[in-house]
């Protein structure tokens, strides 16, 4: 039987940034994978040959820059470049264009409506100031509300100084703005459909919200508060697709002296004495260590892989009860060339961001109308972005990738279970949505790769497909993440703990889960010195 301090279950992001901090501080760590490869949701697959594909997560907005340069992710070969301009499409021959230029990006605006020309700012200016609050809590434990131990009352005077500092009127409006839905919100702001709507589609992505529903405000705020390098909420591409980014934590934590085992399925965490004290394998082979920490969401860890008599008695039906229901569904397509979109010109900045398919607000909440029901919408949210039109390493010369990121996507049906069939057609669904503004799209097409929520947690291992982890409800937020009174990445059960996006402050590709789980492991551990800090943190 092996021995190591400690076994992070889950080579995903966070899975992979927590060991590495771990191995960091002089841990004897190991990482174990049920796939033969690493990454979880960020990974970078040739699925076709010659063509590598970001089959899940495709964009990077939230990465912390404080842990890129603590592990000394560039020097693994860490490149990440900002989007430039991008493109949403209304339902007719509407297109709007948005650049980083401030004169050119006012004049496109000004085209569509001089009264949301001149509320742009006015709603950006909002939006950073209340992403600067959440984004000073990202790299933090979140304070226990019963609790009385100095570092929570500390942490609740910090919160306390930053919400103080937004003003009397701002912080009304951002008590309102968190149970708010997003088309309340950009109402404030805008009049223009299309303009609302491009500013809306960041508050539906991979959650099961409509533009409608209470509480999608936050999720538009969620996917604005990271940066790339140094731009506060821009969206970036990894150089290399989204894997670039697992390997270079894999690279940092291999560098410290820690482990990877790949094809290892964990059936079992071994509990003792209420202690964690390890992990039985698929094979059945047994590895012992110090902590467990899992990286997998909250309801398959205390569902699925801890025996419930090993569980305190409300924590198995909390995970039962936890929201976590899939939205999303993906299409990773081979083309042999670079579209060409109706209305729009030929223009290499614009094609070197996203497309964003998105139609008006109501057709946005009519596909979420068909989630309801269980069904997929003939009228799709598609978000697309090419990433071969800046970078030459995902695709051969000439020829391009696509990826497609799809609202809505049911994880059941409502006339039964996903087939095969049944996944070509919702395929056949978002090939169609593209047609409509590039008539030889189809013509393009060489190799098509759709994902829906089934072969999402199939192969992935997320329940029901949820690239959350979990949903980012103002109920299952900061403390309250996964579970009141477990929201400090410690688990009921002692020495297990959690570093995935089931914990604060969840999903996105940001590594800070994992940063902040093993800051909480190391200063259980008595290692102090080593504990990851964000700019804003500050014992």
């Amino acid at each position: 039987m092996s021995q190591y301090d400690a076994i992070v279950i889950g080579a995903g992001h966070n899975g992979l940034t927590n060991a590495a901090y771990l191995a960091k501080a002089g841990l004897n760590v190991v990482v174990i994978e049920k796939n033969d490869y690493i990454g979880g949701a960020a990974v970078t697959r040739e699925l076709y040959e010659g063509w590598k594909y970001s089959n899940c997560s495709y964009v990077c907005s939230m990465m912390r820059q404080a842990l890129h340069r603590d592990l000394n992710l560039s020097r693994h070969g860490l490149i990440l470049v900002p989007y430039l301009g991008t493109i949403n499409f209304g339902d007719g021959d509407e297109r709007l264009f948005s650049y980083h230029d401030e004169q050119a990006a006012y004049l496109e605006l000004k085209r569509h409506s001089p009264h949301d020309a001149d509320a742009m700012n006015r709603f950006q200016a909002d939006l950073t100031r209340y992403s600067q609050f959440i984004r000073k809590t990202l790299l933090r434990t979140p304070p226990e509300p019963t609790s009385f131990r100095p570092r929570d009352i500390m942490e609740f005077l910090f919160l306390a100084k930053q919400l103080w500092r937004l003003g009397e009127r701002e912080i009304y409006e951002y008590i309102r703005f968190f149970t708010m839905s997003a088309a309340d919100f950009l109402d404030d702001y805008f009049e223009n459909d299309l303009i609302k709507a491009a500013m809306a589609s960041p508050g539906i992505i991979g959650t099961a919200l409509g533009v409608y529903s209470p509480g999608s405000s936050y999720i538009l705020l969620h996917h604005v508060m990271g940066d790339v390098d140094g731009n506060i909420g821009a969206w970036g591409l990894a150089r290399g697709g989204m894997g670039a980014i697992s390997s270079a934590l894999a690279n940092a934590l291999q560098e410290y002296g820690g482990e990877i085992l790949t094809n290892s399925g964990v059936e079992k965490i071994i509990v003792d004495g209420r202690k964690a004290t390890g992990v039985v394998l698929d094979n059945g082979d047994q590895i012992s260590a110090r902590i467990v920490v899992s990286n997998l969401d909250a309801k398959r860890t205390f569902t699925q892989i801890i025996d419930r008599e090993d569980l305190p008695d409300s924590i198995y039906e909390r995970a039962s009860n936890f929201k976590i229901r899939g939205s999303s569904g993906k299409v990773n397509i081979a083309l042999s060339g670079l579209p060409k979109f109706t209305h729009v010109p030929e223009n290499r900045y614009i094609n070197r961001g996203g497309q964003g398919f998105t139609g008006s607000m109501e057709t946005m909440e009519r596909a979420y109308d068909c989630w309801k029901r269980g069904n997929w919408s003939d009228d799709p949210f598609v978000e697309s972005v090419i990433p071969s039109a800046w970078d030459p390493t995902v695709a051969p010369p000439g020829q391009h990738w696509m990826s497609n990121f799809v609202q809505y996507c049911p994880p059941t049906l409502a006339d039964g279970c996903w087939t095969p069939e049944k996944r070509d057609a919702f395929g056949e669904a978002v090939i169609k949505k593209i047609e409509r503004y590039s008539p030889d799209f189809r013509d393009l097409i060489l190799h098509m790769e759709v994902r829906t929520p089934h072969e999402i947690e199939e192969e992935i291992g997320l329940t029901e497909g949820n690239i959350f982890q979990g949903e980012l409800t103002i109920d299952q937020l900061f403390f309250n993440r996964p579970f009141p009174g477990y929201g400090q990445y410690r688990m009921p059960v002692e020495n297990l703990y959690m570093c995935g996006s089931s914990t604060h402050p969840g999903g996105g590709v940001s590594a800070a889960c994992g940063a902040n789980a093993a800051r909480e492991i190391l200063l259980d551990l008595k290692c102090r010195n080593t504990v990851p800090k964000d700019d804003f943190y500050d014992e």
